[in-house]
């Protein structure tokens, strides 16, 4: 039985033979130039592009790899310190345009150069159309081969366990605009193929007939419709006003547009080679978490619920797996309707340590919003510790390996829901402070909460003295205690209102942005006994973000890690003075030696 739109009988390649050249000498060597001749298109146009991504993933692999395992005489040199400042300063540098914040200039940069391969590459080559006329036919379309080559690397970059993640070092939330970007080229590059078709079809008057016959304009038109859905629909405003609606029908899209596109290219050439590398590189990433999320995990996780605060919700899971500061995963839960057809991301905001009946504790600290969180919080309102059944996807990302090398002045830095988020940061920061070649260093870690929740105070400050407890200091280890608690340095600001008072009238703590509406900030003496030999202060109104960490930078001679996680105005405010700082570095100027900056994309 053969298939439809499928030419008979079905090969995986089709022959390279152009048969007889029935046009005269002249014609036929200016058909078979390099550039434009049909039966070769695959080589001269595929290979480069397969040849521009590869190259672009091993230059930054290698670079992961420099800065990873490279010797010491490497990492600390003075002349990869200012390169790797050069680097960050692109990496850092981002616009605010409203309310929307923009890339960073080096994916610009890096962005730039895909664009001019792309249109070298596709207006180039000369003629661009064939010079057909009713005596004289050179053949039809120039080829799609480029988009074709682009089709594993979209794949790849949508999955969350990805191949390309892992060599570069880098998070799979990081790589999506790669995803959409592509996907954009890759939708012009389909236009261009399908104009002259349309074109010519009209001038021939036969374009009826041809999409009544031919199964090429079937296949061709479906798997652009679905293409150009995927695309438009996956432009930032759209996408977040319409979230449910993208979800929904993104996959599907995606399912139709593949298939169509696989019956289009009907085995010419090595067309079909593409899909056999983009199924397996994607079947590969989505089996490892799903072998991950079944087996590893299983489906016997419960997640415990209760509220922490008016908007804060706390998720617990007890857990053998493993993670590092500053990972996600992804939650799905089982007895919630819709909701249990869905994942969604949740940063980790702790540690794991065999504490709890031999098991680690995942926990979650997240703002119970609309939708799922709004659920689950109200399920803990109405039934506190209540438990739900889970499954988990992950852990993903977390913060670059730069981190776990220390710095001399930490800064972690949370807006709302994101405060959930310094906790796990915190409790590895105690953790490394213990070690042997930490003793001798005088490591500082400053917090700086900024959230609407005015209980935050309390269930902020009993969660870290729940985790200084954990430690299980030895007795006589008091002086060791207070000694790495003294860098400790904690602010929370009140940002849903304007005139309370702090909870003292001394004035030495950080500004808040808002003076004339907001108190004097205060040192807070109502805390926790762990919690005596650590300086927290409490203020209402936005903290001045941008003054604070330039002053440490400023006032610092080693390193400087700064790390954010809250709304995309703060996350630009920190990048910005990131950026800024870098220039000195290069420069060998006063200040800190080192700037590094990681913003957290998942909180809730």
């Amino acid at each position: 039985m053969s298939l439809p739109w499928l030419s008979q009988p079905v090969m995986l390649h089709s022959s390279r033979d152009p048969g007889m050249c029935m046009l005269t000498p002249e014609q036929c060597a200016y058909k078979q130039r390099y550039w434009v001749f049909w039966y070769e298109a695959d080589h001269r146009y595929s290979l480069p592009t397969l040849a521009l991504f590869l190259s672009t993933i091993i230059v930054f692999a290698v670079v992961h790899a420099l800065d990873a395992y490279g010797p010491d005489s490497w990492t600390q040199s003075k002349l990869r310190r200012r390169a790797a400042a050069a680097t960050r300063w692109a990496s850092y540098r981002r616009w605010r345009v409203g309310s929307w914040s923009t890339q960073s200039l080096g994916t610009y940069m890096l962005g730039f150069v895909g664009f001019v391969f792309f249109t070298v590459m596709t207006l180039a080559p000369q003629p661009y159309y064939w010079p057909n006329t009713k005596d004289v036919s050179y053949g039809h379309s120039p080829p799609i081969a480029m988009a074709l080559a682009c089709l594993p690397f979209i794949l790849v970059l949508a999955t969350k366990a990805n191949l390309i993640a892992s060599l570069i070092g880098t998070s799979h939330e990081n790589l999506i605009v790669w995803h959409n970007w592509i996907a954009w080229a890759m939708l012009v590059l389909a236009l261009i193929h399908t104009f002259p078709f349309v074109v010519q079809g009209i001038q021939a008057g036969d374009i009826v007939e041809q999409w009544n016959t031919g199964g090429l304009w079937v296949t061709g038109v479906i798997a652009l419709v679905a293409q150009a859905w995927l695309t438009f629909f996956s432009i930032r405003w759209l996408r977040e006003r319409y979230y449910e609606i993208f979800k929904m029908t993104h996959f599907l899209a995606a399912l139709v547009f593949v298939l169509f596109f696989f019956l289009h290219c009907d085995g010419i050439l090595t067309s079909w080679d593409y899909f056999i590398a983009a199924a397996t590189l994607y079947a590969a990433s989505w089996l490892y978490s799903q072998c991950r999320v079944y087996l590893e995990y299983g489906l016997q996780h419960k997640a415990r619920l209760t509220l922490e605060g008016a908007e804060t919700l706390k998720i617990a899971i007890d857990t053998t797996a493993e993670w590092t500061p500053g990972q996600h995963v992804y939650l799905r839960f089982l007895t919630l309707g819709l909701h249990t057809l869905s994942s969604h991301p949740f940063t980790i905001c702790s540690l794991p340590v065999s504490r709890y009946n031999g098991k680690n504790q995942m926990v979650f600290y997240v703002k119970g919003r609309g939708g799922l969180t709004g659920r689950l919080a109200k399920m803990a309102q109405t039934n506190p510790g209540t438990t739900v059944r889970v499954l988990l996807d992950g852990p993903y990302g977390g913060m670059q390996s730069r981190w776990y090398s220390g710095f001399d002045h930490a800064v972690v830095i949370a807006g709302g829901a994101g405060a959930g988020f310094t906790l796990g940061l915190f409790e590895d920061f105690v953790t490394r402070s213990q070690l042997p070649a930490a003793a001798a260093q005088d490591r500082k870690l400053t917090l700086v909460l900024s959230s609407r929740d005015l209980e935050l105070k309390r269930w902020y400050l009993d969660a870290i003295a729940a985790l200084l407890d954990e430690q299980q200091i030895e007795e006589g280890e008091e002086k060791k205690e207070a000694r790495r608690l003294a860098g400790l340095t904690i602010h929370i600001h009140h940002t849903g209102i304007a005139n309370s008072r702090a909870d003292s009238s001394e004035d030495n703590s950080l500004p808040a942005k808002d003076d004339a509406a907001a108190p004097a900030c205060g040192v807070v003496t109502d805390v926790p006994t762990s919690l005596r030999d650590v300086t927290t202060n409490v203020a209402a109104g936005r903290p001045d973000i941008t003054s604070l960490c330039r002053e440490i930078i400023a006032a610092e001679r080693g390193s400087v890690g700064l790390v954010v996680c809250g709304p995309a105005s703060m996350v630009h405010d920190v990048g910005h003075v990131a950026a800024s700082a870098q220039t000195d570095v290069i420069k060998g100027g006063s200040g800190a030696s080192e700037v590094w900056f990681h913003k957290e994309s998942f909180s809730s």
